[in-house]
């Protein structure tokens, strides 16, 4: 019966830790998972040690203003490791917190697992030695992160990405589109504006005065918001007056349902636009940073694209507008393309099509699931790598 301390600090990382916390306790019925997590962990069977709600952020006023309640999640997480000698720790993502916790429970010995590594590809590449010395064992979703890992000399497999089995919508367009008082033969645009606070503080603005602009070429246009959990009503202001004429619908907690109903989505860019791609839809990336992060971020990227289905096909297979080329202008033109050029949506549905197809096969939760097993089977301190993590984080 192995015990397990997991870690993950914000919503899509709680949708993949709950789905590998069930995988877990499927394959070891008298597993015991418990850890830093949300509602979806909770689901999945483990215990919450601490809630990741108000730990996420981006920008760096943002990730300031939370630095109180990291360090007091993180003290939390290490007197648990102490206490409760976990006979491994699994990072999901969240490198803010998950490298010190890291670092704190190999010094106790306890072998460290990162499923859904931090995204060293894009910026901050020096961190790869950093994970040479607290991991012993990385779990990638993305194909092209594993020669990265393999180049490190940090033990690696590819397991896909779980999405692949967690993208399913539940109900059809026609059906959900009347649970929501809306007409399936209309043009149906999803707008999935983020799940952090300050993003949608930044981006549903905007994204809402598209919605305008495009309601005033096609009138018929209606939308349909995904609402991420845990957000404040105050957020969704911006898409008040949309609700309250009729042209759109908020929901929560079905966002495959949104996906598979929709002609087009407009999405912040992140783990949604993975999602949106696994359901063929046409997409508008938007994202938008303070002026001094994107400054920052510029200097250190390494890549060419901001969207994760871009950076899956290798090219520009959807338009992405950041900072000061996302404006409602320019989103509602690309929505309009769309919309009435059906030989690009089609071009664009066929390559996200390619990009679904290199994300490998479904089943990444128990094939990651199986790992961890097996280097929690080897017992507190086996296998471990030379150090004691206690270098400084960079």
């Amino acid at each position: 019966m192995a015990r397990i301390l997991i870690s993950c600090g914000e919503p899509s990382g709680d949708l993949y830790a709950g789905a590998l916390t069930a995988a877990l306790r499927d394959l070891d019925t008298g597993a015991r998972v418990f850890g830093l997590g949300g509602d979806h962990l909770r689901d999945g069977g483990a215990e919450l040690v601490a809630h990741y709600r108000g730990l996420a952020a981006t920008g760096l006023s943002e990730a300031l203003a939370v630095l109180p309640r990291s360090y007091a999640v993180y003290r939390e997480l290490v007197s648990c490791a102490r206490a409760e000698r976990p006979d491994v720790f699994v990072a999901v993502d969240f490198p803010e917190i998950n490298f010190r916790v890291a670092a704190a429970v190999r010094r106790l010995g306890i072998p460290v697992v990162y499923y859904i590594g931090p995204q060293l590809w894009a910026w901050r590449r020096r961190r790869i030695q950093t994970m040479r010395r607290l991991v012993d064992l990385a779990l990638v979703i993305f194909p092209f992160e594993e020669a990265l890992y393999r180049e490190a000399r940090i033990p690696v497999e590819f397991v896909g990405h779980p999405l692949l089995e967690l993208s399913s919508a539940t109900e059809g367009r026609a059906d959900f589109l009347r649970s929501l008082e809306l007409d399936p033969a209309l043009p149906t645009i999803a707008l999935l504006p983020g799940s952090r606070p300050n993003e949608l503080r930044a981006i549903l603005p905007d994204v809402a005065r598209a919605a305008g602009l495009v309601r005033k070429r096609i009138p018929a246009a209606q939308f349909v918001v995904a609402r991420a959990p845990n957000l404040d009503d105050a957020l969704l202001a911006p898409v008040g007056p949309l609700v309250e004429s009729g042209a759109a619908v908020v929901v929560e907690g079905r966002t495959d349902d949104v996906l598979a109903a929709a002609d087009v989505v407009v999405t912040a860019s992140g783990t949604a636009t993975v999602q949106t791609a696994i359901h063929r839809r046409p997409m508008v990336i938007v994202y938008r940073l303070s002026a001094l992060t994107y400054r920052i971020v510029k200097t250190f990227s390494h890549v060419r694209h901001a969207g994760m289905a871009n950076l899956i096909a290798g090219e520009p297979v959807v338009p992405e507008l950041i900072q000061d080329a996302f404006t409602p202008a320019a989103v509602a033109d690309e929505v309009v393309s769309f919309l009435t050029d059906s030989a690009r949506a089609e071009r664009t549905r066929t390559a996200l099509g390619q990009v679904r197809a290199r994300l490998g096969s479904a089943g990444a939760s128990r094939r990651t699931a199986e790992r961890i097993l097996s280097v929690a089977g080897r017992g507190p301190g086996s296998g471990c790598l030379p150090g004691d993590g206690a270098e400084s984080l960079q």
